[in-house]
């Protein structure tokens, strides 16, 4: 059977925009570094300039790079992880992703990072999700400022996974319904005895990880996100 090669029909700045890019995701040119100026990209690429300084324009909305204090000269930005994050929550409420479709795949990743993170048992990796559980633990904590530890919590403990493409895609999960979570804390009827019951359930969770339990930490943090979010908010 015949194949074929697609023809390229993308504008000529979208294709040179698209190796600058290649080039950064790959890590041949990280944060901080400097691009070669205008007139060099246009004799690498057999482009105009024109062509170039659109395609950096195009890179440059996308948080990739940014001016490095020369008209003619750009760096790779230092924050082009969070530019990617931030792109994939809007991705994901642009298109009316449901929150109950979001919480399925929630407890699916966790379950799965967190099995990971009972085999590795990183103690210095779960320093962090120790430090955000005591936190939770403190007498009179409300519900922003048990919000942000409940999050650096499943986010730690996912991180703890050693897998960067979990860490990530949790990230923007948990950015993705940060709202929705925290309104529902602040209806609660008895925030304190919510957010003890919570604790407790946190630190279960953390102490499988912590002994290795690989079956018993997913076990837990899937009924943990399942069960609050019964009750209209995920946890």
């Amino acid at each position: 059977m015949a194949t074929f090669e697609g023809v390229n029909r993308s504008p000529l700045y979208l294709q040179v925009a698209g190796s600058i890019r290649e080039a950064i995701l790959s890590g041949q040119l990280g944060p901080g570094d400097a691009l070669p100026t205008e007139r060099e990209l246009s004799e690498s690429f057999k482009v105009s300039r024109a062509s170039v300084r659109e395609a950096l324009r195009a890179l440059q909305a996308q948080g990739l790079v940014s001016s490095g204090g020369s008209p003619a000269r750009t760096v790779v930005a230092a924050g082009a992880g969070a530019h990617a994050r931030d792109a994939l929550v809007t991705l994901l409420r642009l298109n009316g992703v449901r929150v109950d479709d979001l919480m399925q795949f929630r407890a699916v990743l966790e379950a799965a990072a967190l099995a990971e993170a009972a085999r590795h048992r990183d103690h210095l990796e779960l320093a962090p999700a120790r430090e955000a559980l005591t936190d939770m633990g403190r007498p009179g904590i409300g519900a922003e400022e048990y919000e942000e530890a409940d999050l650096r919590f499943h986010v730690a403990l996912v991180r703890a996974s050693g897998n960067e493409a979990m860490h990530l895609v949790m990230q923007a999960l948990r950015a993705a319904v940060a709202r929705h979570l925290l309104d529902h804390l602040r209806g609660q009827a008895d925030l304190p005895a919510t957010l003890a019951r919570l604790t407790t359930e946190h630190a279960g969770i953390l102490a499988a990880v912590e002994r290795g339990h690989v079956s018993r930490a997913a076990d837990l943090v899937r009924a943990h996100i399942s069960a609050f979010y019964g009750e209209g908010s995920v946890g």
